[in-house]
């Protein structure tokens, strides 16, 4: 993310209205609006494979999966983020509306220059979502999945999912997501290499 450095308080209602028509998409959080950097081809690889995944086992479900166009609304309004995939099984999210108030399940796709704060300060923003069950981190440069699932006491567990013949359990939608699929016509470790030259 790029911070864009307004003078004065954005108000949310001229962030929406400013994002409605912005050829970039820019994450909100209170009264301040950051440039959205794009991705490189594994992550939006990764981001598909995980959309249709989630699509394919919802059908038929009152679940909904979206993309990285659809925003997640925070904290009445103060804060919106822009997940890779996010999943929401709520009637009161409008399936026409340009944002989601009450996920379920949120999967960020982690780059180079976002994961510090994918795990950080944007975890910690997403814990106060009531609706939010699973909290999912992707990799993009090894074979890995963490999930992170909210417990009856609201407290947050950490499950971890290395290497392609792993099966990723989801537990809140009743979904086994084997890596194979998640990382499917991707080869991580020769990218890697390339990189390394």
């Amino acid at each position: 993310m790029i911070a864009i450095k307004p003078n004065n308080y954005l108000f949310p209602e001229d962030y929406l209205e400013l994002e409605r028509h912005s050829e970039i998409k820019h994450e909100y959080i209170d009264g301040k609006i950051y440039a959205m950097a794009g991705g490189t081809k594994a992550h939006n690889t990764i981001s598909l494979n995980l959309a249709i995944l989630f699509r394919e086992h919802l059908q038929g479900s009152l679940c909904q999966t979206f993309m990285s166009d659809i925003k997640v609304n925070l904290s009445n309004k103060k804060r919106f983020f822009y997940p890779d995939i996010v999943v929401t099984c709520d009637d009161n999210d409008d399936q026409n509306a340009y944002e989601i108030e009450f996920p379920k399940v949120i999967i960020e796709v982690l780059s180079e220059s976002t994961e510090q704060f994918d795990r950080g300060k944007k975890f910690q923003f997403y814990r106060t979502i009531p609706s939010l069950q699973e909290y999912i981190l992707v990799s993009s440069q090894q074979y890995l999945v963490e999930c992170f699932r909210r417990t009856a006491n609201n407290l947050w567990l950490l499950e971890t999912y290395e290497n392609l013949e792993v099966i990723a359990h989801i537990e809140s939608l009743e979904l086994e997501a084997p890596l194979s699929l998640i990382y499917a016509t991707l080869a991580l470790d020769l990218i890697t290499n390339e990189n390394n030259k």
